[in-house]
């Protein structure tokens, strides 16, 4: 015959845990349980591997209500370092696309968001950022920058 017997099931069951042991197993387990919640949201945000940044302003001016219509051409002035991820490098004489204009607010300066595009940089030619309105002068307008849109969290967000 195999198995055990009942003689045999009473000898290994174990003690009832006191108070405050069968306590702890249940914060250990409530632990474990909010690890579990807790880790997908850790990895979501990690996987992002981005930041939003602050918004530079509510509104925007577009050709369209998606704003990804083309408003101008423009050539830049002057060079421009980009002081964070939100805007883009611009050498003198860089062509930029113009998809969006920011509707200045208070004290804030002017800007415009647009894409190089251009022999001179490379690695910049596709990238979408913002850069000052006063550093480029506009070569051609393809349509009118008439649609007022709100800004978004997206319009500001940084990889």
């Amino acid at each position: 015959m195999s198995g055990f017997h009942i003689k045999d099931r009473k000898q290994r069951s174990q003690p009832p845990l006191p108070l405050k042991g069968r306590k702890q197993t249940q914060q250990k387990r409530k632990m474990a349980r909010q690890w579990l919640l807790f880790l997908p949201g850790l990895v979501a945000v990690c996987a992002v591997h981005g930041i939003f940044m602050d918004r530079l302003a509510s509104k925007k001016l577009c050709a369209d209500d998606e704003c990804v219509y083309t408003i101008s051409l423009a050539r830049a002035q002057e060079d421009y370092n980009a002081p964070d991820c939100r805007f883009i490098n611009v050498k003198k004489g860089q062509r930029i696309y113009v998809y969006s204009k920011l509707v200045k607010e208070n004290e804030a300066g002017e800007f415009w968001a647009g894409s190089v595009y251009g022999d001179q940089q490379e690695d910049e030619m596709g990238t979408v950022g913002y850069f000052p309105r006063n550093l480029v002068q506009e070569q051609h307008v393809y349509q009118e920058a008439t649609k007022e849109v709100p800004t978004t969290d997206v319009d500001f967000f940084c990889e």
